[in-house]
């Protein structure tokens, strides 16, 4: 097992284990809403360590705590392609595509327009 299909894995045995033990009941479309608004809050911590908020003086860069966001947003990404119905594998594949996708978009090879280096 690769390190990306271990790591769908654990978050699937957590995501149950929560579902379980605090008794949730929600829809697909409502576990995607609630991940996507989590992740966005993960993504703010992240924000609020590296000071980006130029009305206030700059603290210095915890890189543990900065590395600890990384993972939270991680957690819910993860678990937003489980509950999407995405595999490691499918995410795998689907991002495979889309690098290939945005290098051809940098080199005008892409049927999308407005991204082209040249």
């Amino acid at each position: 097992m690769d390190k990306l299909d271990r790591i769908f894995e654990m978050q699937k045995s957590l995501n149950d284990y929560i579902i379980t033990n605090r008794h949730l009941d929600f829809t697909k479309e409502e576990w995607i809403q609630k991940g996507s608004l989590a992740l966005i809050d993960e993504i703010t911590e992240l924000l609020n360590e590296v000071n980006y908020k130029w009305w206030k003086n700059p603290k210095p860069i915890d890189d543990a705590a900065v590395k600890e966001e990384i993972v939270d947003m991680l957690h819910f990404f993860v678990s937003i392609c489980l509950y999407a119905g995405m595999s490691a594998d499918e995410l795998f594949e689907i991002y495979i595509n889309k690098n290939k996708e945005n290098f051809d978009r940098q080199n005008g090879l892409s049927k999308k327009a407005g991204y082209s280096l040249k």
